[in-house]
């Protein structure tokens, strides 16, 4: 292996000197290959005026860092998956034989997910012609993230102590549901809940703002044939943000509040009216929160307002808390229509994004003793959402040429330099 890489004839190492050049013979390199590590003698342009230098061969080659293209691809899949990079390491040993210390890992990550990131965003459509999807699902949200001290300057502290611990991660994931029974609706399981297709969802993460998630989703929407889908339906909780973004991005979307949030605030206002009586407390949570499912909050909101218009004694405390919930609930009108929803066969829990976000951001990033930097946090998101989603290949086949038009762009020196050397 190690004769056949520095055999000229097959991979020749002849690239002339550029303007301002100067050629240095027969560098040594270590190669990590899938066979073991080689030596690589290969000849370096180095331009002083710039304080850079370039290996023609290693271009030649498709080399990432020190490592031929298959070993930088399972080192991407390790990383990615594994729950640390030590971690990674010790399944890259194990099963490979390819032995790495965990920082070479974080390295490499560093170098491809900025890289793999922009060949993903030129994606605007299906990669290959698809079916169109009767429902395209589109669902984001956030979580905390735990970072070095000094990433947390510009963030809001959450906790009594006035010390910001966590900046929030945002995930977004889209999923399809295509299959429909023999009256034209769609599917559903034994309890009669809807059913995604199979290995549909695909995600997208940031730790950057709202507005940068919402763009990152809608990229990833129209990858997944948005264009096409006879309807798009946006599940999310309470956060503003989400909404905000579902009004700017997908204004054309069914808008769900998740059904769990929904009951939460239902509950509250059952505990405002019955406020020292648990079990009436609970029957009445009970009662509505199942009208709700059959229907909407209507029913409940109208009950409520003819208790507070029959019951003048409650104190102006109560009656505020039980105002704060019928205007949670009147807000959200229009995305609590469950009744019809279930009709449909929509989803009406925003259950999966909860689960991406311990899945996809939790068992990665947040281990015990983890603390990122925000651009370690977000190579290491971007990169796993992609390993998890559909576009991993066609991003990987097309690193090449991103390498080779990002050669292009570069300038080492300027028209007059060039001209003075001529």
């Amino acid at each position: 292996m190690e004769h056949l890489y520095n055999d000229r004839e097959i991979f020749p190492d002849d690239t002339a000197p550029a303007p301002l050049e100067t050629l240095h013979r027969n560098r040594k390199r270590t190669l990590h290959t899938l066979f073991g590590p080689v030596e690589l003698r290969r000849n370096y342009l180095h331009h002083a005026k710039s304080r850079t230098g370039r290996f023609p061969l290693d271009e030649l080659l498709a080399l990432e860092g020190a490592c031929t293209p298959a070993v930088a691809r399972l080192m991407c899949l390790a990383s990615s998956s594994a729950a640390s990079y030590r971690e990674a390491a010790d399944q890259l040993r194990e099963l490979a034989a390819l032995d790495f210390d965990p920082r070479d890992l974080g390295r490499l990550v560093t170098l491809l997910a900025p890289k793999l990131r922009d060949i993903l965003s030129t994606l605007s459509e299906p990669p290959q012609p698809q079916p169109a999807p009767d429902v395209l699902y589109v669902s984001c949200d956030g979580t905390g993230t735990p970072m070095r001290k000094a990433e947390l300057h510009d963030c809001k502290a959450k906790h009594p102590d006035g010390i910001p611990k966590t900046r929030e991660a945002k995930l977004g994931c889209v999923f399809t549901q295509t299959d429909l029974d023999a009256q034209g609706h769609p599917l559903r399981d034994a309890q009669g809940a809807p059913l995604r297709d199979p290995d549909s969802t695909s995600y997208v993460g940031t730790l950057e703002g709202c507005r940068d998630l919402a763009v990152l989703l809608h990229q990833e929407a129209l990858r997944r044939n948005l264009q096409h889908a006879k309807r798009v339906a946006f599940l999310g909780d309470g956060a503003a943000w989400i909404w905000e973004n579902a009004r700017q991005t997908f204004p054309n979307a069914i808008e769900i509040l998740d059904f769990y949030h929904a009951s939460e605030h239902v509950g509250e206002l059952a505990k405002a009216i019955h406020d020292h009586d648990p079990p009436a407390t609970a029957a009445l949570r009970e009662r509505w929160c199942h009208e709700m499912k059959e229907s909407s909050p209507a029913a409940l909101l109208a009950e409520t307002l003819k208790l507070l218009a029959t019951h003048p004694e409650w104190s102006e405390d109560k009656r505020a808390a039980i105002q704060a919930q019928i205007h949670y609930l009147q807000s959200h009108a229009t995305r609590t229509e469950y009744g019809r929803y279930r009709r449909e066969g929509l989803f009406i829990g925003s259950g999966i994004i909860e689960a991406g976000c311990k899945t996809v951001i939790g068992r990665r990033l947040k281990q015990s003793g983890m603390f990122w930097s925000k651009p370690g946090a977000e190579n290491i998101l971007s990169l796993r959402c992609l390993v998890l989603g559909p576009h991993f290949d066609t991003a990987w086949k097309q690193l090449k040429a991103h390498n080779t038009k990002e050669r292009l762009k570069a300038r080492r020196w300027s028209p007059q330099q060039t001209r003075f050397a001529a």
